[in-house]
């Protein structure tokens, strides 16, 4: 008599499908090492094509911008066209694009260049995520492809400023932008033959206005958001991300009223979903702020050039690239439930250690906490996107991956801009105070303006002045690095309680994962 299997049996991936994830993995690492590689090289940009200040800033900012645009219009018109055929058109266009970029004559052309970047770098981070979602069915693969995948973004953006520095003392600033097209020629070969291609074959037709809506709601806040950090609270700021706030009610407004949404607002429906979401960008909101804080802390009070602070970083990431291959893993022997909550216990315990900013050998205190707040996140960050893609259906996951693109996006953004103005204001706070006596009003507003600015003022000053103003604002900025620092740790153990209460109410996680290898 032979037994068939049952109904239920979930297919699971084979070489083919193994193979594909390294192909996904290669515009993942290359997307991240494009957001930080042209810090670097903007000296050398500035000296070759001579942007204006305000042209300079859209030239880092707008390849940023432009990726959190067009996240959900891309992943959601994915679902409709094909996962596949989206990621090879945007592999295209970002190819294209950094040969443009490379060899840009003038801010404009470098601008447009890197606008096209950004939105070609918004069909690939979906696309990739959803084909995981489509191609590892099985839950232990799925967790294990999802944990590869987010060591390729980690390290792409480990080895932007290394691979940065080293392209720059051997060849022009466009060799940053060309480093990425022969990454893209072996995706466009490869994919055709290792990728399948899948769609949502009810999707409906694409309502042109709702993209729109998307776009209009996403820029506006991420662009408000950003400047907020930038400059502190002003007006304009405030009323972008009210007007975004504002459009993306009219989007969620016309979504529910037509028939076949451009975002299935069902998706929220399932408390897994929408709850991992908010915790996965509260986990970046805690990282994004301190990150930013840390960075600035090494060059400007320890003194380390960009390139020696991204090595000094190096050793964080390495940790977080390590525990991302390894969650997985832990997962099938320890219910992810005791994972995420612990692992936000760990991330607490290392902002709290990023607190101790006085004494001696302060930089490898602080890059040591950082580390261990990584690994904390870890958990969160691989287990939860995996909780994302498994609470959507399958025909959803360009939708869904795109959603948890962009909830990590606004982590981002809301980090820097809330925690760094809770750290800006301490440095005013603080500044204020420890300023010597006799200094002139012009000043003393500069020097308490930014760290940046009150080193600039420094270096105009007398010596003895110059010392004072300088050795007063780094102690000021080292305030504010030490209360952003307590206000993670604090935040990382509230997450940590909720996830442990919540996630087991929902029933999530609380078993191991225990599948057939």
């Amino acid at each position: 008599m032979t037994v068939s299997a049952p109904a239920t049996a979930v297919p699971r991936a084979g070489r083919r499908e193994w193979a594909g994830l390294a192909v996904l993995g290669l515009p993942t690492l290359l997307l991240s090492l494009d957001l930080s590689v042209l810090h670097l090289a903007a000296p050398h940009l500035s000296a070759d094509l001579g942007p204006s200040t305000s042209q300079l800033l859209w030239i880092l900012d707008i390849y940023g911008f432009m990726i959190a645009g067009f996240l959900v219009t891309m992943g959601t018109l994915g679902d409709r066209i094909g996962r596949r055929r989206l990621l090879l058109i945007g592999a295209t266009a970002f190819g294209a694009a950094s040969v443009l970029a490379a060899y840009a004559t003038s801010p404009a052309m470098l601008i447009a260049a890197r606008a096209v970047l950004g939105v070609a770098g918004a069909t690939l981070m979906p696309s990739t995520l959803a084909l995981i979602r489509n191609m590892f069915q099985d839950a232990r693969q799925r967790a294990t492809a999802v944990g590869v995948w987010m060591t390729c973004f980690l390290a792409g953006s480990a080895l932007g400023p290394v691979l940065g520095g080293v392209l720059l003392e051997w060849f022009w600033w466009g060799s940053v932008f060309l480093a990425g097209v022969p990454v893209m020629v072996i995706l466009l070969i490869s994919a055709p033959l290792l990728l399948p291609e899948y769609r949502d074959p009810e999707a409906g037709r694409l309502d042109l206005f709702s993209v729109l809506l998307s776009m209009g709601a996403m820029m506006p806040v991420i662009y408000g958001l950003k400047k907020l950090a930038e400059d502190g609270v002003r007006a304009g700021h405030l009323l972008a991300v009210a007007a975004g706030l504002l459009v993306g009610l009219l989007f969620v407004r016309r979504q529910r009223r037509l028939a076949a949404p451009f975002l299935d607002l069902r998706l929220f429906r399932n408390p897994v979903f929408g709850g991992t979401l908010a915790f996965t960008s509260l986990t970046v909101f805690a990282s994004g702020g301190m990150l930013m804080f840390l960075v600035q802390y090494l060059q400007m009070v320890e003194d380390k050039s960009p390139l020696e602070a991204g090595i000094w970083m190096l050793p964080a990431t390495a940790v977080m690239i390590v525990a991302t291959l390894l969650v997985p893993a832990m997962a099938r022997r320890t219910a992810p439930v005791r994972l995420v909550a612990g692992g936000m216990a760990v991330a607490a315990l290392g902002y709290l250690l990023a607190t101790r900013t006085g004494g001696d050998h302060v930089a490898v205190i602080v890059v040591t906490g950082l580390a261990f707040a990584y690994l904390g996140a870890a958990p969160m960050m691989v287990l939860g996107t995996d909780m994302i893609l498994s609470s959507a259906p399958q025909e959803k996951a360009g939708s869904a991956s795109s959603l948890s693109e962009t909830s990590g996006e606004l982590g981002m953004a809301m980090g820097i801009a809330v925690l760094g103005s809770v750290g800006t204001a301490v440095y005013r706070r603080e500044i204020d105070n420890g300023l010597p006596d006799g200094l002139s009003a012009d000043s003393a507003d500069a020097a308490a303006d930014s760290l940046p600015t009150a080193l600039s003022v420094a270096g105009q000053l007398p010596d003895g002045a110059g010392a004072l103003v300088s050795e007063a604002a780094r102690a000021a900025f080292t305030s504010g690095v030490t209360t952003v620092a307590w206000v993670s740790a604090g935040l990382m153990a509230v997450l940590s309680l909720t996830a442990w209460v919540l996630l087991r109410r929902l029933g999530v996680g609380t078993e191991a994962r225990t599948e057939d290898a």
